[in-house]
């Protein structure tokens, strides 16, 4: 019988990879399961040598020893090095549900003949969402706001005209990447009566929306948000002299990857009002050190890699990775592969 693995989290669970396994058509199979630590446990490297992957949790030797047997598995964190690849030559195809596989070592994956599948767009409505939160966040001090009154502060002054808010109503917004996530946030920041900007050199021209370089973004946009892939041509796309191009007071918004930024020019940006607000969800460390410059600097909302954390999102994923999952075992083309190999039926 069919041995499945639904290597699963606290987040997408192991059942919840089965259920919608369950709902597909792929007859019977023998379920296993393994259940990693994240996200109470952080996320990072596992693997050496030339085969380490990221934003994994567990360890290659429990994974190695889950996978007994096993012809496919559904993950979202699990490593899958070449060491996994090379101890479990019966494994045909690793269904990740997640919209860029960093958890697994693609080339190994090729090597061993493994198909592998991806899920993108999974949490591009939550994470949308999410950005969008952030920059009313920072404009308005939503949270500094709340966090003063549950203090016993009634921070009058905060309706100063110098300490007031800004509205997105008639805002410009530049948005550097128009992907699924991008896209979302666009439509909901016209619904403000924002004008938006977009720097994405494979976006499109779509009406409601303004194609333009970047550093012509930066100078134009009283609020930037990030939603860039991080690959070798966008880390460390925005550093300090991007950041002297914005006008003076912006509110900077990242919600898609810490390596995105550099951190390091970020608190004399705020102290100096350069930066007006900055809104963080990601992190070039996750998490932030104790001893973390923007722990004291004003005008900062940092939360905990939580964009793209909702039930939906959980399912949606899931459902993902399971249909992938059937198609390779009907002998169907995967809609979302991650590798050039077919697989080994």
């Amino acid at each position: 019988m069919l041995r499945v693995l639904a290597a699963g989290d606290h987040f997408v669970a192991p059942e919840t990879f089965l259920d919608a396994l369950r709902a597909e058509d792929v007859g019977e199979f023998e379920p296993t399961t393994l259940t990693a630590g994240w996200p109470q446990e952080p996320f990072g490297e596992v693997g050496s040598g030339d085969s380490v992957v990221h934003e994994a949790s567990g360890t290659e030797d429990d994974l190695i020893a889950a996978l007994d047997g096993v012809r496919v598995c559904l993950t979202q964190m699990a490593p899958f090095t070449a060491k996994v690849f090379e101890a479990r030559p019966e494994l045909e195809m690793v269904a990740v549900c997640r919209g860029g596989p960093v958890n697994v070592d693609l080339a190994a994956a090729d090597a061993a003949g493994v198909a592998v599948a991806q899920a993108p767009g999974r949490n591009a409505a939550a994470a949308a969402e999410f950005a969008v939160g952030m920059v009313l966040a920072a404009l308005r001090r939503i949270p500094l706001a709340a966090s003063e009154l549950r203090a016993g502060r009634w921070r009058g002054d905060f309706y100063d005209y110098d300490e007031a808010g800004l509205e997105l109503d008639g805002a410009t917004v530049g948005l550097v990447g128009y992907g699924a996530i991008g896209r979302i946030v666009a439509r909901v920041l016209r619904a403000f009566g924002a004008t938006v900007l977009v720097s994405d050199p494979y976006a499109p021209d779509e009406e409601g929306i303004e194609l333009t370089d970047l550093d012509d973004l930066l100078r134009r946009s009283g609020v930037v948000s990030l939603h860039a892939r991080l690959t070798d041509e966008t880390r460390g796309m925005i550093g300090a002299r991007e950041l002297e191009l914005l006008p003076h007071g912006a509110v900077l918004v990242n919600t898609a990857r810490g390596g995105l930024l550099d951190y390091r020019p970020l608190p004399a940006a705020l102290e100096s009002g350069r930066l007006g607000g900055l809104a963080l969800d990601v992190y070039d460390v996750e998490p932030p050190p104790p001893d973390w410059p923007l722990h004291t600097v004003p005008n900062v909302v940092a939360t905990p890699h939580l964009a793209g954390a909702t039930r939906q999102t959980a399912h949606r994923a899931a459902t993902i990775a399971a249909g992938e999952a059937a198609r390779f075992l009907r002998g169907e083309a995967l809609r979302h592969p991650a590798t050039t190999v077919g697989g080994k039926q």
